[in-house]
Parts: structure tokens; sequence; C-alpha cells
């Protein structure tokens, strides 16, 4: 009650704020309009002699992995129609790449907006994607003996969500799921202790090794944006997902390296705004480093230079395949290590730096002989020198990167043998 008191009175707010953040007006304005959206697509497309699974991820990421869970299960009950809702703005961009019969923003969490959307899609179950789940949602939900799953999940062991006030708020949702596909055992263990019944937890695996090897798969390495940049004669590391600490540290790293070799770099940070790019170029500038913003080299043909500056989002995934070696960027600062899946499915050794610890994927692959662990601008710049004159002991590391997510696959398909289960043998009833 305390819980959606609050969010009935902050939306009244929310929805009337003239400034703010673009990210948190831009995913105000879509929910003004997210249960229309869906009821609008309900009464014209909605069979209700077929089953309808709702997917929701909070981000691009989990998205990402709701993409390939969601693909898993509609090859398996290809009759069922899907929903797909996402949280942040930032997911939009890649709805239409889910391939749900409908999507779009997650209606707001309160009764009224709740009821109006069961009423609308009438779900045959509802999945929830890797962390968020949502107490009015799972309580409506519930009462209407729709089973619930919480999927391709994780808890780290300093979860917030771990310790009050959130434990207790959240405890009543958790008891709520019928089912729980946890990526590792610690994480249905940590679920566990959140309120989920022992018996309904299952070790599913990762579905984001499936998506990210499907998509390496379909890769055009003759595509525009990869001829304009690709350089044989060049021994290239593509640094994607840097923050300025990052930045600070592979700028004394690559001026090491280019002494022993002809190295060049293309960086793409996270948040490609003008203060992240306007940074990068500033350091560029103090070691001599020629460089050119990616819209440049695109436009102006002719060999890249030393440096190129991604200044777009969206293209990292691809520019991993032009990389001898790849830099993933987040460890030397305090948001967490990005994905490391990307360029080891290309079979690129992958360096980070030491604060892995929210990413379990990046320590494997360190012990698969895969990726490398670096502590500072030295040890950075050591390991790439390294790789570029070792080229067996390179190869080698490419090839245990690859392995190691080759071996990872299958979690998408049993992910969504565990939501069609729900359906096809609903043995376990939600607690309303």
């Amino acid at each position: 009650m305390l819980y959606a008191g609050t969010v009935r009175a902050l939306r009244p707010a929310l929805q009337s704020l003239p400034v703010g953040p673009a990210k948190l007006r831009r995913g105000v304005a879509g929910r003004r309009s997210a249960v229309e959206v869906l009821e609008a697509w309900a009464a014209q497309a909605r069979h209700s002699e077929r089953p309808l699974i709702w997917l929701h991820a909070p981000s691009v990421g989990e998205g990402l992995m709701a993409q390939a869970i969601l693909g898993a299960a509609r090859a398996k009950m290809p009759d069922a129609q899907f929903a797909f809702t996402w949280f942040s703005p930032s997911a939009e961009r890649l709805a239409r790449g889910v391939s749900a019969d409908v999507a779009g923003y997650l209606p707001w969490d309160v009764r009224a907006d709740v009821r109006r959307t069961l009423d609308a899609l009438q779900p045959s179950a509802i999945a929830f994607v890797r962390t968020e789940i949502w107490p009015v949602l799972t309580r409506e939900a519930a009462a209407r003996d729709i089973p619930l799953a919480l999927v391709n999940a994780v808890l780290a062991s300093g979860s917030s969500r771990l310790r009050a006030p959130a434990r207790w708020l959240l405890r009543a949702a958790y008891r709520r799921l019928s089912a729980v596909g946890a990526v590792a055992r610690d994480d249905g263990a940590r679920l566990v202790e959140l309120g989920v019944d022992q018996e309904r937890v299952h070790v599913t695996g990762d579905a984001r090794f499936d998506q990210v090897f499907a998509r390496v798969q379909r890769l055009d390495r003759t595509s525009t944006l990869l001829s304009a940049l690709r350089d044989d004669a060049r021994f290239t590391i593509v640094a994607g997902s840097t923050w300025d600490a990052d930045v600070e540290r592979l700028l004394p790293a690559l001026d090491l390296a280019r002494a022993a070799a002809d190295v060049r770099i293309v960086l793409a940070p996270h948040e490609p705004d003008e203060p992240h790019l306007a940074f990068a170029e500033k350091l560029l500038r103090s070691f001599g480093i020629p460089f050119a913003r990616l819209a440049e080299v695109e436009s102006g043909g002719g060999t890249p230079p030393a440096a190129v500056l991604v200044d777009r989002v969206g293209v990292l995934a691809d520019l991993y395949a032009l990389a001898d070696a790849a830099y993933v960027g987040g460890g030397f600062g305090d948001r967490g290590l990005h994905s490391v899946i990307e360029p080891a499915a290309l079979g690129v050794p992958v360096v980070f730096g030491p604060r892995h610890g929210n990413a379990r994927e990046a320590g494997e692959l360190a012990k698969h002989g895969g990726g490398f662990i670096v502590r500072d601008a030295d040890e950075l710049g050591a390991v790439l020198v390294r790789l570029l004159r070792d080229a067996t002991s390179r190869d080698e590391a490419g090839r245990r990167a690859a392995g190691y997510v080759t071996s990872r696959l299958g979690g998408a398909e049993r992910n969504a043998d565990l939501i069609l289960s729900l359906i096809r043998h609903p043995s376990h009833p939600t607690h309303r």
C-alpha cells in the first residue's frame, strides 16, 4: 500500500515535469499513452483463443535477452502471441528487433493502469527479464491466477535488493513468482532469500550468449561501415563502452604500443556526447595521435587516421569485428564493466580493468584464457604490446574467447522452455 500510494502520488508530478533529464522526460512521455497503445493493439489483433506471453525488460541489455528468449519461445509455440514492454527509453530503439506482436512502454505500476492492461492483453504468462519485477503488476496478475516468471535472472551478493527497505518492499512480489530461471546457482540462492520458493528456482543459463552469438553469425563484414574502417596493415584495437577513467589509461597504453608497432585505435565512448568526445580528443592531442570522428571518416574516404572516435551509438558490436584486440570499458570506474561477450564471440582477445565484479562472465573469460585483467596504464600497455608482438598467443586467446562463448549457449532455449511450461503444465499457483 505504501509503494502503490507513492507511485500514485508521484505520477502527476512527473507527468507535469517541464524540465529535467531528457531520458526521464522521454520515459514519462512514453508512459502517458502506454495503456492505450496496448489496448489499441488488443482490440484489433488479440486472439483470445491463442496464448499470449508478455515479456518485460527494463532496458537495452535486458531487451536483447528478451529478444533471444522470445525467438526461442516462438519457435517452440508458433501459435502464441507475444507482448514486449520496456521501462527505460533507451530500449525503445530495439523494440522492432524483438519481433513481438505488440511492443510499448510498461504502463505505470498502479492498479487502474495494470488492470486495464491485463484486461486488454489477457496474458497466459508474464515473464520479467533479468532483475526488474513490479509489485502491483504481480499482485493483480496473481489475483487472476496468471503465472509469473523471472527469467535470465541475476542477483549480485551486494545488491541493494537484499537489504532493507527494498527487501521488505519486494518480498511479496518475489513470493508470487511461479518460476525463476537463474543464470547461475548462486543467483538462485539469493533470490530464495528474497522470498522465492526454493522448488520454483531453476538454473537456466544466460540468454545473452545466444543473442550475441546469433548476431555474430549474421554480421556483414563487407558492410559500408566496416569497409570504411578496415585497415589490415595496422594492428587494430577497438575500445568499446569507455568512460573518461578508461580513456585516461588507454591513451598512455596506446602510446606504449605505438612505440612497438603501427597501431591504431577505434574508440567508442559509452555515451558519445560532446563532453566525452571532447575529453578523448584533448588527450589524443596531448599524445600527438592523429584522430578523426567516425562521421568524418565515413564521409571523407581514404585511410583512417591512427585514432577514430565513434560519435554515434548502435555500431559497437559490428566494430569489434575489426579488432585484433578489444578493450571493454567500465573496469576503472564505479559504473560497472560493460559486456565482454560481443568481442569474445568474434574470437577477439579482450582486455579490461580490475573492477569487474558486476560481470561474472569477465572473470570466467579471463580464467578461460580469452580475457586479460589489467590494473593500470602500464599493465594495459604491456598486455597490448604482448598481443601485437605474439600472433600465436593472440590467436590462441581469440580461440579461447570464442570457445568460452559457445560453451555457454542454450540459455535462451532453457528460459523459453521454463516460460512455456507455465502454460502447458501450470503446476505452481501464484501466491496472492
